[in-house]
């Protein structure tokens, strides 16, 4: 009979299941983490696990903060498991299951309650995975966005923040006026240079409330660029049979991820940290090779099999990922257009690196759905694949692939508005991505007009040409064909046209 996840029940799991040698009481909370979702519970708290497990860093424990509605589910369901967590890793030979115990409290969904623990000193770092789309980046400037009206309300309404960064200032403002070390603030997220940006936004919201408390926190505010990486697909019921016929565990909100981990951070941190290299964190001085190469051809991959795995009717990444034309066109982009516009890294071998991503968007262990990979694509194309493209052009190399990849992307859009497809657009911008893919049909380049995503790219002749060429095959052919004759050459792609 499965055992219910708690403090009580660790000692009548499985042997074959993995737990802390630590107790509870061995932890003192050092950092407090925002977004409590499962690639957090994936990554951080998995490396500090291993830490604590080394009788390491034992004052580094998580403790949990939420500012969204649905924080306040995550909260419920581990609460009721003494915020343990299921950590189950999808080696294709053999699975892997191991109890969490780096979070040792989950504070109510409640900003005042967060900003009161940011007052304390024991607090010394404030890490974050609020997703790519919630720093609140205008995509026209690439600057904080300081019209979007959640901005606004923390703006008119201080003391009574809604947003992560409002919570942030207003925590920091409590440590200045106490006379206290301020912490550091540590993006996990998936964006370029993500402590720059994590940085744009805190002071941005600042410069608006206080200058003042702006100008101090410039000074005396760390935060670290870093590179994450674990695949980790979304829980569902069958995540939660797994644990439960695999393992014997009644874990209400099990993490399910792959074997894979990396974290290249820099080694900046205003008031101390755990001794994270002690576990495989690499700290170097510049992250930024080591991110573009990640977000370009890990996250611009998992972007370049979802629109058109979705449009050849698979279901998990995996089985795209095993689609040989799909396997053909990821690696082409990949080796043509993607790693050219990186910059070398000492001993690093691009190629392999692709490769590794090939095996593991392949495993099939690993449950990630199509349609995960397809949310939010209006954020996500311009963190993992615009930037790529605006390197190319600058470059002027090729562009063919990474024009075909957006336009994968708003035929997509467009069989969305089909309720026959099956298919369904989860993006903020979704009425503006259908109208706008829709309208290629007519006018092939309509889609690169949406400027709150694309900027000024419709203007670039060589891309709305290829935009526009790719866009008339897809409304003519299926996407097969098109990922096909892209691979063979200019020669297919002839008798395609």
């Amino acid at each position: 009979m499965a055992q219910k996840l708690n403090l009580t029940n660790l000692s009548n799991l499985p042997e074959t299941v993995g737990r802390p040698s630590y107790g509870r009481a061995d932890l003192s909370a050092g950092i407090l983490h925002i977004g409590v979702g499962n690639f957090h519970r994936a990554h951080q708290a998995v490396y500090l696990d291993r830490l604590f497990e080394m009788g390491e860093s034992r004052d580094w424990a998580i403790v949990g903060g939420g500012v969204k509605h649905f924080d306040q589910a995550t909260r419920d369901r581990l609460e009721g498991q003494d915020w343990l967590s299921t950590i189950v890793e999808l080696d294709p030979d053999q699975l892997s299951a191991r109890i969490n115990g780096a979070m040792i409290d989950f504070l109510p969904v409640d900003p005042a309650a967060i900003v009161a623990k940011l007052a304390d000193p024991a607090i010394r770092i404030v890490s974050l995975t609020v997703t790519e789309g919630g720093y609140y980046v205008d995509a026209l400037t690439g600057g904080f966005d300081t019209s979007h009206p959640e901005v606004q309300a923390d703006v008119g309404a201080p003391a009574t923040p809604k947003t992560v960064f409002g919570i942030i200032i207003a925590g920091l403002r409590a440590r200045r006026d106490a006379g206290q070390v301020p912490f550091t603030v540590m993006s996990c997220d998936n964006l370029p240079e993500n402590g720059h940006v994590a940085r744009n936004s805190v002071l941005g919201l600042a410069q608006l409330i206080d200058a003042d408390l702006a100008a101090w926190i410039a000074d005396n505010v760390t935060f670290p660029n870093g590179m994450v990486d674990c695949i980790t697909p979304a829980t569902t019921d069958r995540e939660r049979a797994i644990v439960r016929d695999q393992f014997g565990i009644e874990d209400a909100a099990p993490v399910i991820c792959e074997p894979f981990h990396q974290w290249v951070l820099e080694d900046k941190f205003t008031a101390g940290r755990p001794a994270l290299e002690k576990v495989g964190v690499e700290f170097v001085d510049n992250v930024t090779p080591y991110e573009l190469m990640k977000l370009r051809i890990l996250n611009g991959g998992h972007a370049a099999i979802a629109y058109v795995g979705a449009l050849l009717g698979h279901t998990y990444s995996y089985e795209a990922m095993n689609d040989p034309d799909i396997a053909a066109w990821y690696a082409h982009l990949g080796r043509t257009e993607i790693i050219p516009t990186l910059d070398p890294i000492k001993g690093v071998d691009f190629d392999a690196y692709l490769t590794t991503c090939i095996a593991r968007f392949g495993n099939t262990a690993v449950a990630d759905t199509v349609a995960r990979l397809c949310l939010d694509g209006s954020n996500r194309q311009p963190k993992f694949i615009l930037p790529t493209l605006v390197d190319a052009l600058a470059q002027d190399s090729a562009i063919n692939g990474l024009a075909l990849e957006i336009a994968l992307w708003c035929r997509f859009c467009a069989a969305t508005a089909d309720p026959a497809s099956g298919l369904t657009l989860e993006d903020e911008r979704a009425r503006a991505l259908t109208a706008a893919a829709l309208a290629t049909r007519h006018t092939p380049d309509a889609f690169l007009g949406i400027t709150d995503v694309f900027g000024d790219l419709q203007k670039n002749a060589r891309l709305s040409a290829a935009f526009s060429g790719w866009m008339e095959m897809l409304w003519t052919n299926d996407a097969r064909a098109v990922l096909r004759a892209y691979v063979a050459g200019p020669e297919a792609l002839r008798r395609l046209a």
